[in-house]
């Protein structure tokens, strides 16, 4: 019955979590690509952080979209480790204290280390959905759908919280979605999917708690 379902908090990592210390795999293919960054990870999204392994095909498939020789890709980097932002622990606490909380990112096979993000950030964070497990990358809705249907809860009552506007909030507002952008100061992209979508935002995480509560309270009373 709706009283049983609890409210679910999905959660992008980079940049919402922390930053990863030091460049992976993405990074510095990106930085290889003669397509620029923005597009180099626009391209990554469907043929690298969708692959469940990096398989010669997979390099070979990535190199020919990225335009690099497919001896430049790297295959040994270390997973560079995630360090948490200022106030995230006692954010995840909050959080988990009205609803289930989950991660939701787009990362590569060699890089989402579901082990290490599992120390981190239990017992607040319950799953972790990367899309080189669920086949799915963000802004497609099949990733989103991917949490709703694995966790048996409606998008209606879920919050997903991250700082890419096209992967996060673009992505979030068409799985039906409620939306927290983290501007990190930077300036709203489209006031339009802001209005249209009852998008909100904040800087950080810390500061989107309140907004997080807020949207609960208004999609599950």
């Amino acid at each position: 019955m709706r009283e049983t379902v609890r409210p679910l908090v999905s959660l992008d990592i980079g940049g919402t979590l922390g930053t990863a210390q030091g460049p992976g795999i993405a990074a510095r293919l990106a930085a290889l690509s003669p397509l620029g960054p923005q597009q180099a990870r626009r391209v990554m999204r469907d043929v690298l952080h969708t692959a469940p392994e990096i398989t010669e095909d997979v390099i070979e498939k990535v190199s020919a979209a990225l335009g690099i020789d497919p001896s430049d890709f790297p295959t040994d980097l270390p997973v560079p480790p995630l360090v948490l932002f200022p106030g995230v622990v006692e954010a995840l606490q909050q959080f988990s204290d009205w609803a289930t909380v989950v991660t939701l990112s787009n990362v590569t096979c060699t890089e989402a280390d579901p082990d290490r993000l599992l120390a981190l950030l239990s017992p607040w964070v319950s799953a972790h959905f990367p899309s080189c497990r669920t086949g799915f990358a963000k802004p497609d809705h099949r990733a989103f759908r991917a949490v709703t249907d694995s966790c048996q809860v409606p998008a209606s009552d879920v919050v997903h919280v991250g700082d890419d506007w096209e992967c996060d909030i673009r992505g979030a507002a068409a799985a039906g979605f409620a939306a927290v952008w983290l501007s990190h100061g930077r300036a709203v992209p489209d006031e339009h999917v802001l209005v249209e979508h009852d998008v909100l935002v904040a800087h950080d995480l810390p500061d989107a708690v309140h907004h997080v509560r807020h949207l609960l309270d208004m999609r599950h009373p």
